[in-house]
């Protein structure tokens, strides 16, 4: 089977073309530096020339609020008439768990506009919903810093490995379209200020953690259970403690 990979160079991406290729589909990293670019259109049609299925993990390179609004409408679109006009029958997209609550957010309203260009359209699809990285725990005390200050909100927080992120996704572009959500988060759940509290403390970082129930995340504020999945998540079996002691 092949399955173009959108996306495909970055951290979920390059790991979800290699476990394809090791289950014997072709799997083709598509991205600019590959000479495939969904924004403007460069390289879709040969790329996705008798490809099966199309797996989106492509990210806007800036987060402004116009910027990424315009890159996930317009490549979303570019990419959905490409596929239409190639013949795939599987359109995946990986997106976050609590977009649809965070609607504060600039950057959530356009994943949630790409979402809604994908259920409007005729392709059969399966959207992957994933809780934060476990690599992007210290990005977000970096968003939340001011001077040596971290403010976050006591919430709870599902974060999931990269590496079951991309497993994950590899099982749905093989699978059956589900024409819906699916979400996936790790098997711990903390409280966010006290689990970015515990990795800065871990790594000798200097900067206090304040415990905010007011601060935003992305822009938007935060309820308890805005980042966690609902009951019927698949579950993940890497675990933050034995993640952070690898990377140790």
């Amino acid at each position: 089977m092949k399955v173009v990979v959108i996306g495909g160079t970055g951290l979920i991406g390059s790991k979800l073309v290699g476990k394809l290729d090791k289950y014997g589909h072709e799997a083709v990293a598509a991205s600019p530096n590959t000479g495939v670019n969904t924004l403007t259109g460069e390289g879709l049609a040969e790329a996705l020339r008798g490809a099966s299925v199309v797996v989106d993990v492509s990210n806007s390179p800036s987060w402004a609020d116009d910027d990424v609004m315009n890159f996930f409408r317009t490549s979303t679109a570019n990419l959905l008439k490409a596929e239409a006009d190639a013949g795939v029958t599987h359109h995946v997209a990986l997106s976050v768990v609590g977009t649809d609550r965070l609607q504060e957010s600039g950057y959530f309203r356009a994943k949630q506009a790409q979402e809604e260009l994908i259920k409007a359209s005729d392709l059969p699809y399966s959207i992957v919903h994933a809780t934060q990285f476990f690599e992007f725990v210290n990005g977000i005390a970096d968003i939340s810093t001011e001077g040596d200050t971290v403010r976050l909100a006591p919430v709870k927080f599902q974060p999931i490995y990269s590496d079951d992120v991309a497993a994950a996704l590899g099982r749905t572009a093989v699978g059956t379209p589900v024409n819906g959500v699916l979400e996936i988060a790790g098997p711990d759940v903390f409280q966010l200020d006290e689990l970015i509290r515990q990795v800065l403390a871990d790594k000798d970082d200097a900067r206090t953690v304040v415990t905010d129930p007011s601060a935003p995340y992305s822009g938007a504020g935060l309820k308890d259970t805005t980042l966690v999945p609902s009951s019927d998540a698949q579950i993940a079996e890497t675990r933050f403690a034995d993640w952070l002691v690898r990377q140790r």
